[in-house]
């Protein structure tokens, strides 16, 4: 046993560090790539409908006939949804579905004619936004994005923990990098110093992330669901609450509306009373799933605290109930801040600076770590720093895996497949433990 449990402890962290790395950074610098390039959909958006804007017109048509001439176009598809226009010269947006392939068609909304159409599910931004969440793999790409952002917790903390200032004689190599001592001492720097200045940040958008995840966010799903279930027993005979979940759990879910088979009865009257509540757009009426007789009017801003929801009758038009995001459930309150700021949306512009200081600031952690690892590598082995066994450190570092494995349940099975992998396999092969740098030294 070790006479320096400090030693032993600071190096099975960084050993953890190291391994946790190794899997984590390609992944880390996909979706670091990938959400720099998310956090302008607004301005990719503006772009994108630009020529659909400022549009000639003279007189104007009704919702309904918008709507009909787009499924006249699309005989074959069916109605989603129809956003409100901003403006009286900008084209309406009508959102049809045929089987699960949604497509946007764009109306001009005095001629009627039919300016544009695009398929949801292959439009860039929303091929961006699938592959930073699944890397357009479904359900495996999912739970593998949802690991590496379980293990990038693990290497976030424990890399604060090497960072910590020991014996430091000022800031340099803790708060800036030291630029005149040689290659190895600058990009160990770059490394940790870019690493404190982006931990916080960088934590923020792990944990804001989990509720989209398949195997967190559906265990989420059950406890917000169960508490539903509890409070509505014990509020059997109180006012109708909104519970509808704000949040999805697979990031290719579009739209929160069912296709409706018939052409829908949308009186002009139940647009305008829609367009008076001014909601922050977009905008978006569609058939009420749950409230026969009604149709379900949607914000879907980004910045979700802005979002509201109204029901009107689907014959006079009448507002029948509004409810705004401060009427939410506490939890999807504090998701809804949460994805708002994860998505570079909370705070305008500021947000998305501080998304791509964070972007940036990860990929080149992920640049500088190949650095080191490449130049300190050996040629016959993975290059994990060598251990230094210690008793009590191993009950203290089992302790803390144990508390993030409860809190993270995707870890917890990577954990148990690591154990099971090692006892089963790697321990009866002594050339694999020694290149991975497990063998007892």
């Amino acid at each position: 046993m070790t006479k320096n449990p400090t030693a032993s402890l600071y190096r099975t962290l960084w050993r953890w560090h190291f391994y946790a790395g190794i899997f984590c950074l390609p992944f880390v610098l996909l979706l670091a790539i990938s959400g720099t390039v998310y956090l302008f959909k607004p301005q990719w958006e503006a772009w994108r409908d630009a020529p659909y804007r400022d549009l000639a017109t003279l007189g104007t048509t009704t919702a309904e006939e918008q709507i009909a001439i787009a499924l006249a176009y699309f005989p074959d598809h069916q109605f989603v949804n129809y956003r409100l226009p901003q403006t009286a010269n900008e084209a309406v947006i009508v959102t049809l579905q045929k089987g699960d392939e949604p497509i946007r068609v764009y109306v001009h909304p005095s001629t009627l004619e039919i300016l544009h159409s695009a398929p949801v599910n292959s439009e860039f931004m929303q091929l961006i936004k699938r592959f930073h969440g699944e890397l357009l793999a479904g359900d495996v790409g999912s739970v593998l994005v949802e690991l590496a952002g379980c293990w990038a917790i693990v290497l976030v903390l424990t890399g604060l923990y090497l960072w910590w200032p020991r014996n430091a004689h000022g800031m340099a190599g803790i708060l800036y990098p030291r630029l005149r001592q040689g290659a190895r001492i600058f990009w160990r720097d770059v490394h940790a110093v870019t690493g404190f200045w982006v931990a916080g940040f960088t934590l923020f958008l792990l944990i804001s992330g989990l509720p989209w995840s398949l195997v967190w966010g559906s265990v989420l799903k059950e406890l917000r669901q169960m508490d539903s279930h509890a409070q509505h027993q014990t509020h059997s005979h109180a006012p109708h609450q909104m519970s509808t979940q704000d949040w999805s759990l697979r990031s290719n879910e579009h739209h929160h509306s069912t296709p409706h088979h018939l052409l829908p009865y949308l009186p002009q009257a139940l647009v305008e009373n829609a367009r008076a509540l001014q909601f922050a757009p977009p905008v978006e009426l569609s058939p009420a799933q749950d409230r026969p007789g009604t149709w379900a009017v949607k914000s879907q801003a980004q910045n979700r605290p802005l979002r509201a929801d109204a029901w009107l009758d689907a014959t006079t038009g009448e507002v029948l109930e509004i409810k705004t995001f401060a009427q939410r459930k506490p939890l999807d309150r504090v998701i809804g801040v949460g994805i708002a700021a994860h998505e570079g949306q909370l705070f305008g512009g500021l947000n998305q600076l501080l998304g791509v200081f964070t972007t940036v600031g990860l990929s080149l952690m992920c640049i500088s770590a190949f650095v080191l690892w490449r130049r300190r590598k050996p040629l016959d082995a993975l290059g994990a720093p060598p251990a230094l066994p210690d008793r009590r450190t191993g009950t203290v570092v089992s302790g803390i895996i144990v508390l993030l494995a409860l809190l993270l349940p995707l870890l917890a099975a990577s954990l148990l497949f690591i154990l099971l992998l090692e006892w089963l396999i790697l321990r009866r092969v002594h050339s694999a433990r020694q290149w991975l740098g497990l063998a007892k030294p």
